[in-house]
Protein backbone atom coordinates (compact mmCIF):
# COMPACT_ATOMS: atom_id res chain seq x y z
CA UNK A 1 0.00 0.00 0.00
CA UNK A 2 1.31 3.52 -0.64
CA UNK A 3 0.19 6.78 0.47
CA UNK A 4 -0.95 8.41 -2.79
CA UNK A 5 1.17 11.67 -4.07
CA UNK A 6 -1.86 14.08 -3.50
CA UNK A 7 -5.20 14.38 -1.25
CA UNK A 8 -8.76 16.06 -1.85
CA UNK A 9 -11.18 16.39 0.85
CA UNK A 10 -14.24 17.76 -0.40
CA UNK A 11 -17.48 18.09 2.27
CA UNK A 12 -20.54 16.70 0.64
CA UNK A 13 -22.91 19.85 0.83
CA UNK A 14 -26.76 19.49 1.67
CA UNK A 15 -26.73 16.41 4.10
CA UNK A 16 -30.28 16.99 5.42
CA UNK A 17 -31.12 17.10 9.31
CA UNK A 18 -30.83 13.41 10.25
CA UNK A 19 -33.61 12.42 12.93
CA UNK A 20 -34.17 8.72 14.11
CA UNK A 21 -34.65 6.14 11.97
CA UNK A 22 -33.36 7.68 8.75
CA UNK A 23 -31.82 5.83 6.86
CA UNK A 24 -28.55 7.49 5.95
CA UNK A 25 -27.37 5.36 2.98
CA UNK A 26 -30.20 6.55 0.91
CA UNK A 27 -29.54 10.68 2.05
CA UNK A 28 -25.51 10.48 1.63
CA UNK A 29 -26.03 9.28 -1.86
CA UNK A 30 -28.78 11.44 -2.64
CA UNK A 31 -26.85 14.68 -1.10
CA UNK A 32 -23.70 13.54 -2.62
CA UNK A 33 -25.61 13.16 -6.45
CA UNK A 34 -27.44 16.46 -5.93
CA UNK A 35 -24.31 18.25 -5.81
CA UNK A 36 -22.74 16.51 -8.77
CA UNK A 37 -19.69 15.41 -7.00
CA UNK A 38 -17.62 12.83 -9.11
CA UNK A 39 -16.68 9.90 -6.66
CA UNK A 40 -13.87 7.95 -7.92
CA UNK A 41 -11.84 4.19 -7.20
CA UNK A 42 -10.73 4.30 -3.42
CA UNK A 43 -12.64 7.30 -2.20
CA UNK A 44 -13.40 7.85 1.09
CA UNK A 45 -16.70 9.09 2.84
CA UNK A 46 -15.90 9.53 6.28
CA UNK A 47 -18.76 10.51 8.94
CA UNK A 48 -19.58 12.23 11.49
CA UNK A 49 -20.36 9.99 14.65
CA UNK A 50 -23.07 12.36 15.61
CA UNK A 51 -25.58 11.91 12.79
CA UNK A 52 -25.21 7.71 12.84
CA UNK A 53 -26.05 8.23 16.45
CA UNK A 54 -29.12 10.46 15.76
CA UNK A 55 -30.22 7.96 12.53
CA UNK A 56 -30.23 5.08 15.52
CA UNK A 57 -31.94 6.91 17.50
CA UNK A 58 -29.34 6.86 20.58
CA UNK A 59 -30.76 9.67 22.27
CA UNK A 60 -31.17 9.57 25.96
CA UNK A 61 -33.50 12.16 27.36
CA UNK A 62 -32.10 12.83 31.22
CA UNK A 63 -35.62 12.67 32.91
CA UNK A 64 -35.77 9.52 32.19
CA UNK A 65 -32.45 8.99 34.32
CA UNK A 66 -32.38 7.34 37.87
CA UNK A 67 -28.85 7.50 38.90
CA UNK A 68 -27.34 5.19 41.16
CA UNK A 69 -25.00 5.06 44.32
CA UNK A 70 -22.03 4.75 42.22
CA UNK A 71 -22.90 7.37 39.92
CA UNK A 72 -23.81 9.73 43.04
CA UNK A 73 -20.49 9.09 44.24
CA UNK A 74 -18.88 9.95 41.02
CA UNK A 75 -20.81 12.86 40.22
CA UNK A 76 -19.70 14.44 43.71
CA UNK A 77 -16.02 13.38 42.82
CA UNK A 78 -16.11 14.94 39.14
CA UNK A 79 -18.78 17.44 39.99
CA UNK A 80 -20.73 16.31 37.15
CA UNK A 81 -24.42 15.63 36.53
CA UNK A 82 -25.27 12.37 37.99
CA UNK A 83 -27.85 11.57 35.44
CA UNK A 84 -24.78 11.84 32.94
CA UNK A 85 -22.15 9.81 35.45
CA UNK A 86 -25.04 7.06 35.38
CA UNK A 87 -25.24 6.78 31.47
CA UNK A 88 -21.28 7.21 31.16
CA UNK A 89 -21.48 3.96 33.13
CA UNK A 90 -24.18 2.32 31.41
CA UNK A 91 -22.24 2.60 28.39
CA UNK A 92 -18.56 2.05 29.98
CA UNK A 93 -16.58 -1.47 31.02
CA UNK A 94 -14.00 0.34 33.49
CA UNK A 95 -13.84 4.00 34.86
CA UNK A 96 -10.12 4.65 34.28
CA UNK A 97 -9.83 8.29 35.98
CA UNK A 98 -11.91 10.21 37.59
CA UNK A 99 -11.56 14.04 38.12
CA UNK A 100 -13.01 17.42 38.51
CA UNK A 101 -15.07 17.84 34.94
CA UNK A 102 -14.39 14.56 33.64
CA UNK A 103 -14.47 11.22 33.83
CA UNK A 104 -12.38 8.63 31.98
CA UNK A 105 -13.27 5.67 31.25
CA UNK A 106 -13.49 1.94 28.61
CA UNK A 107 -16.22 2.55 26.70
CA UNK A 108 -18.09 -1.06 25.99
CA UNK A 109 -16.99 -0.71 22.05
CA UNK A 110 -12.97 -0.69 23.74
CA UNK A 111 -12.45 2.66 23.04
CA UNK A 112 -10.37 4.60 26.02
CA UNK A 113 -12.58 8.30 26.04
CA UNK A 114 -13.84 10.81 28.35
CA UNK A 115 -17.55 11.02 29.07
CA UNK A 116 -18.06 8.10 27.19
CA UNK A 117 -18.27 9.99 24.26
CA UNK A 118 -21.85 11.16 25.67
CA UNK A 119 -22.55 14.58 24.27
CA UNK A 120 -25.11 17.18 24.74
CA UNK A 121 -23.80 19.95 21.70
CA UNK A 122 -25.18 20.11 18.25
CA UNK A 123 -28.17 17.51 19.47
CA UNK A 124 -31.60 19.20 18.93
CA UNK A 125 -33.62 20.86 18.00
CA UNK A 126 -36.57 19.54 19.60
CA UNK A 127 -40.50 20.20 19.98
CA UNK A 128 -39.98 19.75 23.76
CA UNK A 129 -37.51 21.55 26.25
CA UNK A 130 -36.31 18.23 27.56
CA UNK A 131 -32.82 18.03 28.37
CA UNK A 132 -31.22 15.24 26.02
CA UNK A 133 -28.01 13.89 24.77
CA UNK A 134 -26.85 11.56 22.75
CA UNK A 135 -24.69 8.16 22.65
CA UNK A 136 -22.23 6.49 20.53
CA UNK A 137 -23.38 4.58 18.00
CA UNK A 138 -24.60 0.75 18.69
CA UNK A 139 -21.75 -0.74 16.24
CA UNK A 140 -19.79 1.85 14.05
CA UNK A 141 -18.08 -0.98 12.09
CA UNK A 142 -21.24 -2.99 11.05
CA UNK A 143 -22.56 0.27 10.37
CA UNK A 144 -19.38 1.50 8.26
CA UNK A 145 -19.75 -2.40 6.46
CA UNK A 146 -23.13 -1.61 5.40
CA UNK A 147 -23.04 2.05 3.88
CA UNK A 148 -19.89 1.25 2.29
CA UNK A 149 -21.98 -2.15 0.56
CA UNK A 150 -24.27 0.58 -0.36
CA UNK A 151 -22.50 3.37 -1.50
CA UNK A 152 -20.19 0.62 -3.76
CA UNK A 153 -23.31 -1.02 -5.12
CA UNK A 154 -24.69 3.29 -5.98
CA UNK A 155 -21.28 4.36 -7.60
CA UNK A 156 -19.25 0.94 -8.54
CA UNK A 157 -16.40 1.17 -7.78
CA UNK A 158 -13.85 0.57 -4.71
CA UNK A 159 -15.04 2.94 -1.78
CA UNK A 160 -13.93 3.24 1.90
CA UNK A 161 -15.56 4.28 4.88
CA UNK A 162 -14.77 5.40 8.16
CA UNK A 163 -17.09 7.36 11.04
CA UNK A 164 -15.04 9.31 13.69
CA UNK A 165 -15.22 11.57 16.51
CA UNK A 166 -13.51 13.72 18.24
CA UNK A 167 -11.09 12.64 21.41
CA UNK A 168 -8.57 13.84 23.44
CA UNK A 169 -5.37 12.42 23.67
CA UNK A 170 -2.80 11.27 26.47
CA UNK A 171 0.13 14.43 27.44
CA UNK A 172 -1.32 16.48 24.27
CA UNK A 173 -4.32 19.33 25.02
CA UNK A 174 -7.04 19.78 22.54
CA UNK A 175 -9.21 17.30 20.54
CA UNK A 176 -8.19 15.51 17.19
CA UNK A 177 -10.99 13.28 14.64
CA UNK A 178 -10.54 9.40 15.96
CA UNK A 179 -11.97 6.95 13.74
CA UNK A 180 -15.06 4.74 15.58
CA UNK A 181 -15.77 2.38 12.83
CA UNK A 182 -13.67 1.24 9.53
CA UNK A 183 -14.89 -0.53 6.23
CA UNK A 184 -12.74 -0.73 3.21
CA UNK A 185 -9.39 1.10 3.81
CA UNK A 186 -6.70 -0.91 6.79
CA UNK A 187 -7.42 0.19 9.94
CA UNK A 188 -3.70 0.10 10.77
CA UNK A 189 -0.83 0.06 8.52
CA UNK A 190 2.01 -2.04 9.49
CA UNK A 191 5.13 -0.94 8.10
CA UNK A 192 7.32 -3.25 9.45
CA UNK A 193 10.01 -5.24 7.44
CA UNK A 194 10.08 -2.05 4.74
CA UNK A 195 12.90 -0.26 4.38
CA UNK A 196 13.63 3.72 5.38
CA UNK A 197 15.51 6.23 3.35
CA UNK A 198 18.63 4.88 4.50
CA UNK A 199 17.74 1.11 3.98
CA UNK A 200 17.17 0.74 7.61
CA UNK A 201 14.69 -2.15 8.25
CA UNK A 202 11.85 -0.35 10.25
CA UNK A 203 10.92 -2.82 13.41
CA UNK A 204 7.96 -1.09 15.10
CA UNK A 205 6.37 1.13 12.74
CA UNK A 206 2.57 0.89 12.56
CA UNK A 207 0.38 3.86 11.00
CA UNK A 208 -2.76 4.21 12.69
CA UNK A 209 -4.00 5.06 8.86
CA UNK A 210 -7.61 5.01 9.51
CA UNK A 211 -7.18 7.69 12.47
CA UNK A 212 -5.04 9.88 10.03
CA UNK A 213 -8.10 10.17 7.46
CA UNK A 214 -10.59 10.80 10.36
CA UNK A 215 -8.29 13.20 11.82
CA UNK A 216 -8.14 15.22 7.96
CA UNK A 217 -11.73 14.99 7.62
CA UNK A 218 -12.47 17.14 10.99
CA UNK A 219 -10.36 19.73 9.83
CA UNK A 220 -13.17 20.30 7.34
CA UNK A 221 -16.50 19.11 9.61
CA UNK A 222 -15.72 21.54 12.64
CA UNK A 223 -16.61 21.08 16.40
CA UNK A 224 -19.11 23.97 15.92
CA UNK A 225 -21.49 25.40 13.48
CA UNK A 226 -20.00 24.29 10.58
CA UNK A 227 -22.92 21.90 9.58
CA UNK A 228 -20.51 19.61 7.12
CA UNK A 229 -20.87 15.53 8.84
CA UNK A 230 -19.57 14.27 5.48
CA UNK A 231 -16.28 14.45 3.74
CA UNK A 232 -14.85 12.56 0.59
CA UNK A 233 -11.10 12.07 0.39
CA UNK A 234 -9.63 11.29 -2.88
CA UNK A 235 -5.98 10.77 -3.93
CA UNK A 236 -5.21 7.48 -0.79
CA UNK A 237 -3.90 4.56 -2.67
CA UNK A 238 -5.06 1.54 -0.71
CA UNK A 239 -6.20 -2.05 -1.11
CA UNK A 240 -9.52 -2.99 0.35
CA UNK A 241 -8.73 -5.59 3.33
CA UNK A 242 -11.19 -7.55 6.32
CA UNK A 243 -10.34 -5.16 9.20
CA UNK A 244 -12.42 -2.74 11.26
CA UNK A 245 -11.63 -0.22 13.83
CA UNK A 246 -10.90 -2.81 16.83
CA UNK A 247 -7.33 -3.06 15.01
CA UNK A 248 -6.95 0.78 16.81
CA UNK A 249 -7.75 -0.90 19.94
CA UNK A 250 -4.44 -1.15 22.22
CA UNK A 251 -4.86 -4.26 24.76
CA UNK A 252 -4.53 -3.32 28.20
CA UNK A 253 -1.31 -5.25 28.38
CA UNK A 254 0.43 -2.77 25.82
CA UNK A 255 -1.85 0.17 27.76
CA UNK A 256 1.12 2.27 29.78
CA UNK A 257 -1.15 4.91 30.90
CA UNK A 258 -3.32 2.86 33.28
Amino acid sequence: MTTGSSLVAQAVPGVPFIVPGSDLAVQLIAAVDAAAMQVFEGDIFVIAQKIVSKAEDRYVALDTVMPSERALELAREADKDPRIVELILSESTDVVRCRQGVLIVEHRLGYVMANAGIDASNVGPFDDERERVLLLPINPDATCASLRDAFEAHFECRIGVIINDSVGRAWRNGSVGMALGVAGPPALWSRIGEEDLSGRQLRITEIGYADQIAAAAALLMGEGAEGQPVVKLSGLSWQAVETDGRQLLRTRERDLFR
